[in-house]
């Protein structure tokens, strides 16, 4: 999460135009929904309307879309023409779900489409597909229960379409929602890690999860499914309150998590998770050690399986657990969120609290 000084830093970099900072940030503009690089020779935003990111995932999951004019997409190095035919067609289609099957029809490789813009962007082409149309989905969602109700003009082509994207996000039709018994509400919250997406009944948080996390949006619907909930936009005092302690924690003055969470598990998954939550901050245990902490020492790959199946990422700290070598493991947040997040643990507390 960038600070007020570096926010102030950034924007006067953009207005000078500075190719310094190509790279170091990337600015959304707010008034657009485009974002850009530092040096884009369009006329500037005023500072309340820029959003700035650290890299392009960032600014396309909180549903930018590249500049046309300075193509941050294509720089600083040269961009192969399949990469810039497959972000051609993905801002064709914005909520377009790719398939290997669409990358046969445009004559491409899906290994090489992978490949390359792993290459360009360090994200595979179908982790670019879904940041932009996860993104799409959410500005909506962050926008408020109003939006629902209209014509969306940010890149759908109908109502339709969004209706379509938010179902495969929160997996139930907005017209729907009113015949659940459970509401839950759902914020986005901004992290020096990325984007998180936050959910909470009016007592407890049930859901917090990075929102690329692979498979996001089929666990959104079991837990819709199984507990027949309602998900709407909104705020409530669980939210508010990780919102407050996830700044503390990645500032370093905090370790333990008060925030009232529900497990949404089976009996032996919930053993796991409180066994994770009893790893002291900046420490590491094996997914072997983690099986002998619940009782079953022969049951690691299941151990392991009920980590994965976390839904309450960082305050249910499954990114303590690694193999028995020193190996990562799996993180389903991704690895290098994994090891910033042990080795930020390991600095300790300021001042040696």
């Amino acid at each position: 999460m960038l600070s007020a000084e570096q926010k102030k830093e950034f924007y006067e970099a953009l207005l000078r135009k500075d190719t310094a900072y190509e790279g170091i940030f990337f600015v959304g503009v707010k008034t657009t929904g485009v974002f850009c690089r530092p040096s884009c020779p369009a006329r500037k935003p005023k500072s309340e309307n820029c959003e700035f990111f650290r890299t392009a995932q960032e600014a396309l999951l909180a549903s930018f879309r590249p500049c046309k004019r300075c193509q941050p997409l294509s720089h600083p190095s040269h961009v192969s023409p399949l990469v810039r035919k497959l972000v051609e067609a993905i801002e064709q289609q914005p909520e377009k779900r790719w398939s290997n099957r669409d990358l046969d029809d445009l004559d491409i490789d899906a290994s090489t489409a992978r490949r390359q813009f792993q290459k360009r962007f360090g994200m595979t082409f179908v982790e670019y597909a879904r940041a932009r149309r996860m993104g799409l989905a959410m500005k909506n969602i962050r926008a408020g229960a109003s939006v629902l109700d209209a014509q969306l003009t940010t890149g759908y082509e109908s109502g339709s379409g969004f209706r379509d994207a938010f179902s495969r996000i929160m997996g139930e039709p907005p017209a729907r929602a009113g015949q659940s018994t459970t509401v839950l509400k759902t914020a986005w919250l901004d992290t020096p890690l990325g984007p998180m997406i936050t959910m909470a009944d009016e007592d407890v948080l049930w859901l917090l999860e990075f929102v690329d996390r692979r498979g996001l949006e089929r666990e959104i619907e079991r837990l819709r499914q199984k507990y027949h909930a309602m998900i709407v936009p909104g705020t409530s005092a669980p939210i508010e309150s990780i919102e407050k302690e996830l700044q503390a924690y990645y500032s370093g003055t905090l370790t333990n998590f008060e925030t009232p969470i529900r497990f949404c598990g089976s009996p032996f998954q919930t053993s796991v998770w409180q066994a994770l939550q009893a790893i002291p901050h900046g420490e590491t245990r094996s997914y072997a050690e983690l099986a002998q902490a619940v009782g079953r020492p022969t049951a690691t790959r299941a151990v392991a399986n009920a980590n994965g199946a976390n839904q309450l990422a960082i305050i249910v700290p499954c990114h303590r657990v690694i193999r028995s070598n020193g190996d990562l493991g799996g993180y389903a947040g991704g690895l290098s969120r994994k090891q910033w997040l042990i080795d930020h643990e390991k600095m300790g507390m300021p001042n040696d609290q």
